[in-house]
């Protein structure tokens, strides 16, 4: 069985991710630990709300109920870029040439990488952003859908309207499709290589609502929580899920996935437990492997090494650690 290398931490723990080669952790109350030659702790929030991994250059952003937007290094140095006060930090997301998004009630910031803030107005409250793979185009999701623009540039928004609340928003790696995870027990997706006809996908059946999703490394599936198993989403064709029914892994009688991880290179994935139990699970067969017996909490966030080798992960218990694949 691979070694996990425990780590205990106070209260719910919001990411668990590794910057370069440093496992780090944010919990809740606004805390970053990071295990770098020993456990190592930044203040950075009075109450952290969202947190995001930027891959392109290996920092945290994270986003506070003190109303400011900070990047967080693998060394725990902070740079605030922004600060709006007596307002809560909803959403943020990490994006090209080092911009920036964030969100404050109705509204959406992208900041770039110069300093220079763009603001749009929403009619309700923005509850997820994601930029686009490549350009500056970013999908702002809200009640009744995303609407999609390009930061920095004149033009009109293109929206994408599907009734009910979707609070959550993620492009495919290859930028044709946009996945919104819903207040309802779905998935909802738009096909946006169809120029103005862009179709829907309707990803239903869950038992429970989807609180976890992950791309595999192609952007052949869409992993997801919310059931007994993790539900993935076939998305080779050009036409994604439709009309073909998902994979299921990890299936464990009545004990409900609570996040998914896909591995950063091979169609691998980790799939975290209720229980606290860690499973990975081989695509091509199905093949599984036990990474960490049940804990003290739910499973609430997980992160891979870019090697792939190790897994950190973290419980609503703050019952934390790293799992050594190849241990």
């Amino acid at each position: 069985m691979p070694t996990v290398a425990p780590l205990d931490l106070e209260g719910h723990v919001l990411s668990a991710a590794f910057l370069g080669d440093i496992p780090v952790f944010a919990t809740s109350a606004g805390t970053i630990h990071r295990l770098d030659g020993g456990e190592k702790a930044t203040e950075a929030h009075q109450g952290l709300l969202t947190v995001v991994k930027d891959e392109q250059n290996q920092t945290l952003l994270t986003g506070g109920e003190d109303g400011k937007v900070l990047r967080i290094a693998h060394d725990g140095s902070v740079t605030e870029l922004a600060s709006v006060p007596r307002k809560w930090i909803s959403a943020v997301a990490a994006g090209p040439q080092g911009a920036v998004a964030y969100a404050v009630g109705k509204q959406a910031f992208v900041r770039m990488a110069d300093g220079k803030t763009y603001d749009y107005a929403e009619e309700r409250s923005v509850e997820g952003l994601a930029f686009a793979p490549k350009g500056l185009r970013i999908a702002i999701a809200r009640y009744n859908g995303v609407t999609l623009r390009f930061a920095a540039a004149e033009g009109k928004p293109v929206d994408l309207e599907w009734k009910g609340a979707h609070n959550g928003v993620s492009f495919s790696p290859d930028g044709r499709f946009l996945v919104t995870t819903m207040q309802e027990n779905a998935l909802h997706g738009w096909k946006l290589d169809g120029g103005a006809d862009t179709r829907h996908m309707r990803m239903t059946g869950y038992p429970a609502k989807v609180k976890s999703i992950s791309w595999s490394a192609k952007g052949k599936w869409l992993a997801s929580s919310g059931a007994p198993a993790a539900i993935v989403w076939p998305f080779a064709s050009k036409d994604g899920p439709m009309g073909k029914a998902p994979q299921e892994l990890g299936t464990r009688a009545n004990i409900m996935v609570t996040q998914v991880a896909f591995h950063p290179a091979e169609e691998v994935l980790a799939i975290g437990f209720i229980d606290g139990m860690i499973l990975a699970v081989r695509l091509a067969d199905g093949k599984e492997a036990l990474l960490r017996r049940p804990g003290k909490g739910a499973i609430t966030c997980m992160g891979w090494s870019a090697s792939g080798h190790l897994l950190a992960f973290a419980s609503a218990a703050g019952d934390c650690g790293v799992v050594d694949i190849k241990g």
